[in-house]
């Protein structure tokens, strides 16, 4: 029973430090990856560069992104940071 008491302080600070801290950024990493997984061709996007474009071919492990002057970058899908407004 003394070693419960013990161990509960720090039983305690691993909860709570999961509820706060690893928890959340799990659900952030799924959402991240569940958006790069869903980059279709039309959707405008902004890459962790900070570079606007809009998706113009996807592949495996790559995207095709057509910038504003015409010209044709090719990124990781990783690299993708956010989807604007995706095209229905």
């Amino acid at each position: 029973m003394q070693t419960l008491a013990n161990l509960s302080p720090f039983i305690l600070m691993f909860v709570l430090f999961y509820f706060i801290l690893i928890r959340p950024n799990q659900k952030r990493q799924k959402k991240v990856q569940d958006m790069q997984s869903n980059l279709q061709k039309g959707d405008k996007i902004v890459t962790i560069g900070g570079l606007h474009g809009t998706v113009d071919a996807v592949d495996e492990g790559k995207v095709v992104i057509l910038c504003g002057d015409g010209s044709r970058l090719t990124y990781d899908r990783a690299a993708i940071r956010d989807v604007i407004n995706a095209d229905n």
